[in-house]
């Protein structure tokens, strides 16, 4: 500042004396504190020094922009501004741990447009959605992590049902009236029909009929809102996939679509990519999140050799699919073996795996969450295990709820620096009239 002030003062009064270049330079690298004198033994050392802080979510390459600017629109109140996210995972996902959390987060903050994307029947014990009641019976379901494609056509959650005679659902939303409905379902030669209420009130029949197998999207409004919807066959064979739900107004809708026993193939490999397109432009999310890698973590040949080649093409097709979205790799949780009595250390293809996410999606224009880092690095899962009160379960895999809202709180405090930085980058200067 003051070598800036004397070359201003110079401009200003001709016979002032300034600095030359050397001496300017030498005070624009003045110290930050004074040196010691000669005389002087340096101070000791008691700790080396803290390391620079990790970056969590890594969106150096702009590939968030198109979600940041929708939720800005949305932070800003903005007509008919929903930004709708879509989080591909795995088991813990399934039981909405972590996206639940940051589904409130983000709701809380940014306005609650709706649950999202519900199955109709659970296919694993376990899986539920908060905020959710979800009773179903009489459907067979297929999965797309069961890796029996089939003809691969999922849905957009990846799990399809199949039910006939008295094959019917019961969803209860226990955060609020809801006012849109879509049922996603499959339009194929002789299907059959599907009625559709309402807190009691008939909304409507859907036709599953149709010449080819196409995917199918039926929509209903209800005036006032609704928290329970009923779904029954009442004719023939239908296909169905699952139910959306959205309130009036703008906010954030957060799908978490979570299939147990997951990896990045099933996106790769297991849906028919030409049907998972139609549904993914039907949604027409502003944020993708692929979060993989605990399951491959058992495979260490195949981190190696054929984990990033599945990567790319899972983000090949969700380009293909939706050209301006953004896409946001989510690394992996830390995972635990026992090495030893009493002795629980990280897998060693967890590392391997965030270092091919984070290149990976560096390289194809993606954001990166490292959840690894931001759980605390190598050997959290000891901790968790061992922390009171324990934060994760006895696989050193699942977290406990009280683990998942820290990841969680910490996924969305990311997502709103992120925020800030693109607002930052964006803001209209000030011009020079404007400062006094």
């Amino acid at each position: 500042m003051l070598a800036v002030l004397l070359l201003v003062a110079q401009r200003i009064v001709p016979g002032i004396h300034t600095v030359e270049r050397p001496q300017f330079d030498a005070i624009l690298d003045f110290p930050a504190s004074s040196p010691v004198a000669p005389h002087e033994e340096p101070p000791a050392i008691r700790r080396p020094l803290a390391p620079l802080p990790t970056v969590l979510l890594d969106d150096s390459n702009h590939g968030l922009d198109h979600f940041l600017e929708a939720l800005w629109r949305t932070e800003s109140r903005a007509a008919g501004a929903v930004t709708r996210i879509v989080h591909y995972g795995d088991s813990p996902t399934t039981a909405d741990l972590i996206t639940g959390d940051v589904r409130s987060l983000l709701q809380k903050r940014f306005g609650d447009a709706g649950h999202g994307f519900i199955l109709v029947e659970k296919p694993w014990a376990w899986y539920q959605h908060q905020g959710v009641a979800l009773d179903g019976s009489g459907w067979q379901s297929s999965a797309a992590s069961h890796f029996e494609a089939r003809d691969g056509m999922f849905g957009l959650g990846g799990v399809s049902f199949i039910g006939s005679g008295k094959a019917h659902s019961r969803i209860v939303l226990e955060t609020g009236a809801h006012s849109h409905f879509e049922v996603w379902f499959l339009r194929q030669p002789d299907g059959g029909r599907l009625v559709v209420s309402a807190d009691g009130r008939t909304l409507g029949g859907i036709d599953t009929g149709g010449d080819a197998k196409t995917p199918g999207f039926a929509s209903f409004d209800v005036p006032g809102g609704a928290s329970g919807l009923e779904l029954h066959v009442e004719q023939g064979k239908v296909r169905v996939f699952g139910v959306s739900a959205e309130k009036s107004g703008d906010g954030v809708v957060y799908d978490s679509l979570g299939l147990n026993g997951a990896s990045v193939t099933v996106l790769s490999r297991m849906f028919n990519a030409a049907h998972w397109a139609e549904e993914l432009q039907h949604r027409n999310p502003q944020l993708v999140v692929i979060n993989y890698g605990t399951n491959e973590a058992d495979f260490a040949a195949f981190v190696d050799k054929g984990y990033e080649k599945e990567l790319r093409e899972a983000i090949r097709r969700l380009r293909d699919a939706l050209p301006e979205a953004s896409i946001l790799v989510m690394g992996p949780m830390d995972r635990g073996h026992r090495t030893g009595p009493g002795q629980i250390e990280t897998m060693p293809t967890i590392p391997r795996i965030v270092a091919i996410q984070k290149r990976v999606a560096q390289e194809t224009g993606c954001g990166f969450f490292d959840t690894f880092a931001a759980m605390g690095g190598p050997g959290t899962m000891a901790r968790w295990y061992t922390a009171q009160p324990r934060l994760v379960s006895a696989d050193f895999i699942h977290p406990y709820p009280a683990g998942g809202k820290m990841i969680a709180a910490t996924f969305t405090k990311e997502i709103s620096l992120a925020l800030n930085r693109y607002k930052m980058r964006h803001a209209k200067p000030l011009s020079a009239t404007a400062v006094p």
